[in-house]
């Protein structure tokens, strides 16, 4: 697993500007507060939160996910760290969803407690600074995107309930 140092290298060499380096680190910080509250692996979740974004060296689109998980493949990232990097978008995007998008045909759904934390602390954070759910949800909801929107308030209550808090209180 690289170290914190070795990922903002890995962001800078692949050609992320100073923003996104920004943003993965304040993602990183919010996804490390939540795995402490919840007992998930911390290591994990601070890597991934400074790589989530590693796919946005080649677009900013939504496809940055599956390009970021393209790139981590071909560096030998270990598949844990691969997998946050491809299912951070939203709460989770279903292989039919993904179609739609131009995404391949693959279900983009978080599924482990470290995938979770880290698309979620993304969801909380506007460029690198944080925002609450209900924030988060009113964006998505007033560009017309109801379902992403249900889905971040559902990912909110389960990531609360394992922490035993609202993740909004979390600082």
């Amino acid at each position: 697993m690289p170290t914190r140092d070795e990922c903002i290298k890995l962001l800078r060499e692949n050609g992320c500007d100073d923003e996104v380096i920004r943003h993965c680190e304040a993602v990183s910080a919010l996804a490390v507060k939540i795995a402490r509250k919840c007992g998930a692996d911390v290591g994990l979740v601070e890597v991934g939160g400074l790589l989530h974004d590693l796919g946005r060296c080649r677009t900013h689109e939504i496809a940055h996910a599956v390009e970021g998980a393209r790139v981590a493949k071909e560096m030998d990232l270990p598949d844990p760290l691969v997998k946050i990097i491809e299912r951070h978008i939203g709460a989770g995007i279903s292989s039919a969803e993904a179609k739609r998008l131009g995404l391949p045909k693959k279900d983009y759904t978080p599924r482990t407690v470290e995938e979770m934390i880290v698309a979620h602390a993304d969801n909380l954070m506007i460029g690198s600074r944080r925002t609450s759910v209900k924030e988060a949800v009113g964006y998505l909801a007033r560009k017309g995107q109801h379902e992403p929107a249900i889905k971040i308030v559902k990912l909110h209550e389960k990531l609360s309930g394992l922490c035993g808090l609202d993740l909004d209180d979390i600082p």
